[in-house]
């Protein structure tokens, strides 16, 4: 077999998608590569150009991401951590007083990555820099790294509650951004509002492709904003081998990951290789190759779009839809009725990881709003392990059968094109709606989302669904049920709206 050749150059040249943030100027990426050079590193013309586009900056010394963050999509093996984790260390040295948390979403990627900074800042010429006591904390949980300047790296695991609580955060490592949800997203950024960094906050978003069980909708997002052309405030760069490459082309290999052969050898790939069981994980992690936009969507992504109103509200026969992700993994609540035109409204009113949360959830709403008529749940979803406990609650779920739930997706399907249903064009709605499949029911001509042929979350769009047919339904149908007496006697008594 011919050897491979070295693909050095540009970052421009090298990745598949660079978008860049709008009135660069200036980079502060010299002083931090400078520092790097001091400790004994040297970078590939790409990292370069990467370090160049991440510490860019606008015409008033603010960083140009500072309000996108900077979005990495960039396959395993090729140096991501390396050069992150040389520009935070060297930013932290360069700033007193910075304060940086590092995040993963599992406790075992989080500790690999401790361990290599770690290693990085007890080298000869960077330990100096370290607090007095030697700066490295390794207790489980509180993994940090302290500098004598005042500067702070802290590290923790985001499935085990990391970040919550924290204040004048300057920098933010979100690591494997693939499985990033919303309400981690909620918890940690708003940390970096009193930011003290004289160029502003930095966020990170790195990942790879997220697989269908994966929360990956945040990041899966902030892809789609960046490649739509609408995106002015972020960075996004991307690396990744061609869609449809053939798993063992060592070329295609050489496209996804810069750093091979000359600093991943050819040994790494391939240990990789055997460890990936499957081709597609090979293609996701390895190959950095995402699904192509809407190769599964049922509803087209521009009629999605012209439904979308910002300003929408339902004044009328709102109902709640539930949904529960398989596994018990997450759930989603909607909200649908009638607008005051005649319209109608679909909304994601709520969505978790978990499941502890959603009947206390349910039954506050309802209690807040007695006005909704109707709360509606799939029978054949995982929701059936969580019937006592909305029983103990007093709360009544209607169960469609499954023909009404194929005409309940259909009238989604038709409200979007025909234009008489609209939506807030919220995120995870609308990214649930575009990797939705769906099941045909037999020959009935009718079909129902499909849990298994969609690739990310869908219980938004599931929910939105239910939330609609129990809007639409003739009758009223309640939220409480009627009170069962209790043994020893007592009374019966109705609780209704």
């Amino acid at each position: 077999m011919a050897q491979l050749k070295t693909r050095s150059g540009k970052l421009s040249e090298l990745a598949r998608h660079i978008v860049l943030p709008t009135g660069i100027e200036t980079t502060g990426w010299p002083a931090v590569r400078e520092k790097c050079e001091e400790f004994g590193d040297s970078f590939d013309e790409w990292q370069d150009g990467a370090g160049r586009a991440i510490l860019a900056k606008r015409g008033d010394g603010m960083y140009a991401a500072t309000v996108g963050g900077v979005s990495l999509s960039i396959p395993r093996q090729v140096a991501k951590t390396f050069l992150v984790g040389r520009i935070v260390v060297a930013l932290c040295i360069l700033f007193p007083g910075l304060t940086v948390l590092w995040t993963a979403h599992h406790n075992r990627t989080l500790t690999r990555t401790f361990r290599s900074i770690q290693g990085f800042v007890k080298r000869k010429k960077v330990a100096p820099y370290l607090a007095a006591d030697g700066g490295i904390r390794t207790a489980n949980g509180e993994q940090e790294i302290k500098f004598r300047n005042g500067s702070i790296i802290m590290f923790g695991a985001r499935e085990q509650g990391f970040g919550r609580g924290f204040e004048e955060v300057d920098i933010e490592v979100f690591d494997e951004a693939q499985i990033l949800t919303e309400k981690a997203l909620e918890d940690m950024v708003a940390a970096t509002n009193q930011t003290r960094h004289p160029h502003g906050a930095l966020l990170f978003y790195m990942g790879t492709p997220p697989r269908p069980e994966d929360n990956g909708e945040a990041f899966t997002l902030r892809r789609q904003k960046a490649l739509s052309g609408k995106s002015t405030e972020a960075l996004y760069i991307e690396f990744s081998a061609d869609p449809g490459a053939d798993p063992d082309d060592r070329e295609q290999w050489a496209k996804a990951n810069p750093s091979f052969p000359h600093r991943t050898p050819l040994e790494s790939m391939l240990r990789l290789r055997e460890n990936l069981m499957s081709d597609e994980a090979w293609l996701r992690e390895a190959l950095g190759i995402w699904d192509a936009p809407g190769a599964s969507s049922v509803i087209p992504a521009e009629a999605w779009q012209v439904a979308g109103d910002e300003g929408s509200t339902a004044t009328g026969r709102v109902a709640l839809g539930i949904e529960v992700a398989p596994d018990l993994v997450g759930a989603a609540v909607a909200l649908a009725g009638q607008r005051d035109d005649g319209l109608w409204h679909v909304e994601l009113n709520e969505r978790r990881d978990g499941v502890e949360w959603l009947v206390p959830y349910v039954d506050a709403l309802v209690a807040m709003y007695p006005h909704i008529r109707a709360l509606v749940a799939d029978a054949g979803s995982p929701i059936a392990t969580l019937s006592d406990e909305f029983e103990r609650a007093g709360l009544r779920l209607n169960l469609p059968k499954v023909a009404e739930l194929g005409q309940g997706c259909a009238r989604v399907y038709d409200g979007v094109m025909s234009g008489w249903l609209r939506h807030l064009a919220q995120p995870q709605l609308s990214v649930s709606v575009s990797v939705a499949g769906k099941r045909n029911l037999s020959d009935t001509g009718m079909w129902v989302w499909s849990r298994k042929s969609s690739t990310a979350d869908i219980t938004p769009i599931q929910a939105a669904t239910l939330a609609l047919i129990g809007a639409q339904a003739d009758k009223t149908i309640g939220t409480k049920r009627i009170v069962k007496p209790q043994r020893g006697g007592g009374k019966r008594e109705a609780v209704v709206l």
